[in-house]
């Protein structure tokens, strides 16, 4: 029966399994650090031990989903070798280049500081500490800037020839490969994802932790700067998500139409259709649910603007619309929810109650896990938007994989499956029980800083939690 299944579907279905798990471990880690390179910036601008107090709460919670993303990532590599080496001799002139200097810039850049970041709070001086803490902050985002690139290249491939061996190779400069069509809309769209993903976590703690004791200082500040984060940031990540989509129509019209589900063409003004069933047999989709005219606001900002639809291109060139339309919904959906989050808290802020609305609390908690509902939700219709493609519109992913055969692909997935869920759950069960573990009130003290500048009270020795909430 196993030597009857498609290994081209085996191998993407690894391929998608093994990258999503990665994926949330990354989205995390960027948003992170960055978070830890803030609260330390203010705790030595403000002295407040509060600020300590949360800094080394998080960076125990960052040094463990940082160490599980490395993990998680290494079999990615060998995959390409392993399931896609078609794509990688074709492409690997291309990409392997870019990925090398994301291990050379950016892993080594966060490698290198991660230890001083870690353990090096009692040994080095406030300066080169928080130095530190900023470099590990920029490598993750330089990390995450060369592998979009890679996959923005995948989406919308510039800068390229092909040789007598079927190779991509550059024809010429890096810049166009680099920064190619899509890039700039995608790695926003990403970054800004990954911030939202950690503030929605950050959020689901601090609203934890209020609903068992509303005077906590750090649960009270963690909470703020989460409520903070989702009210300003989720808006313009919406209205980045809308250039993405713009560029995407231009670039890669097939997977926006299937995104929004329209099979037939709109020369006077697309409707936006909220739910359905979409079905590539009929071209059509079932029961639909519309908006009149509010497609073409959208994508074209203009109400009556001309759609076209996806029977206006060949039918080999469709991605799989069913999974496209309703990946892109959840995102969607969980975009409007970390929007609506962010405007409840400053209804709260602003009439006194952010601290004691148990309902903005326990919604904020139910919302923790939403970020990476969103950024795994927009990876697949990134994904499987650009099907059948692996570069879009010039190398098939029925043209890219290794001649494996059915078994050696199943097995390979269904020992990748038992592992990852068995170490990778371990992994987020101690997350979680670390999460659970309320920010205590007092933290020792690193020896360099001075006491009066950290808020430690002689007597003690420990950051004594001064209180003042954002």
């Amino acid at each position: 029966m196993i030597e009857n299944l498609d290994p081209v579907i085996l191998a993407r279905a690894q391929f998608a399994f093994t990258v999503s798990f990665h994926f949330i471990f990354p989205a995390f880690s960027i948003g992170t650090a960055s978070y830890l390179m803030v609260l330390e910036g203010l705790w030595l601008k403000t002295g407040s031990g509060v600020y300590a107090n949360l800094y080394r709460y998080w960076l125990k919670i960052f040094a463990v989903a940082f160490g599980m993303g490395v993990v998680s990532g290494v079999v990615m590599s060998y995959q390409f070798g392993t399931n896609w080496s078609v794509f990688s001799a074709k492409a690997g002139p291309v990409i392997g280049p870019l990925m090398a200097y994301e291990v050379l810039t950016a892993f080594f850049l966060e490698a290198g500081f991660l230890g001083v970041m870690l353990f090096g709070i009692n040994k080095v001086g406030r300066g080169p500490h928080f130095f530190a803490t900023c470099m590990v902050a920029v490598g993750t985002l330089i990390s995450a800037t060369w592998i979009i690139s890679v996959n923005s290249w995948m989406q919308t491939p510039a800068g390229y020839a092909i040789n007598a061996k079927g190779q991509f190779v550059p024809a010429g400069s890096w810049l166009p490969i680099i920064f190619n069509a899509s890039f700039p809309y995608r790695l926003v769209h990403t970054v800004i994802g990954a911030y939202l993903t950690t503030a929605m976590v950050v959020g689901a703690v601090g609203a934890w932790h209020l609903l068992r004791d509303r005077a906590n200082p750090g649960a009270r500040k963690m909470f703020s700067m989460a409520m903070w984060m989702a009210a300003l940031v989720a808006p313009i990540q919406i209205l980045a998500g809308d250039q993405h989509g713009l560029n995407t129509l231009e670039h890669q019209p097939t997977k926006v139409l299937a995104m929004e589900g329209h099979y037939e063409a709109s020369p006077e003004g697309a409707s936006l259709i909220l739910f359905g069933l979409p079905s590539n047999k009929d071209a059509v989709v079932h029961g639909k649910i519309e908006i009149p005219y509010l497609g073409s606001l959208i994508l074209k900002h203009d109400p009556k603007a001309p759609l076209p639809g996806l029977n206006d291109f060949p039918r080999d060139r469709w991605p799989p619309t069913p999974i496209v339309f309703w990946s892109f919904r959840i995102m969607v959906a969980m975009g409007l929810a970390m929007l609506g989050l962010g405007l409840w808290s400053l209804l709260a802020r602003w009439r006194g109650k952010l601290y004691d609305w148990r309902w903005l609390h326990r919604a904020a908690l139910a919302l923790g896990p939403s970020g990476f509902v969103a950024v795994i939700a927009g990876w697949v219709t990134t994904e499987v938007g650009r099907q059948p493609f692996t570069v879009y519109g010039l190398l098939r992913t029925a043209e890219s994989h290794s001649p494996l055969a059915a078994p050696a692909v199943a097995a390979s997935l269904v020992a990748f499956i038992l592992v990852y869920f068995g170490a990778f759950g371990a992994g987020t069960y101690y997350l979680l029980r670390m999460m659970a573990k309320p920010p205590a009130a007092g933290e020792p003290e690193p020896s360099k800083v001075p006491q009066r500048a950290a808020g430690i009270t002689p007597a003690s020795g420990v950051v004594a939690s001064t209180g003042r909430e954002a």
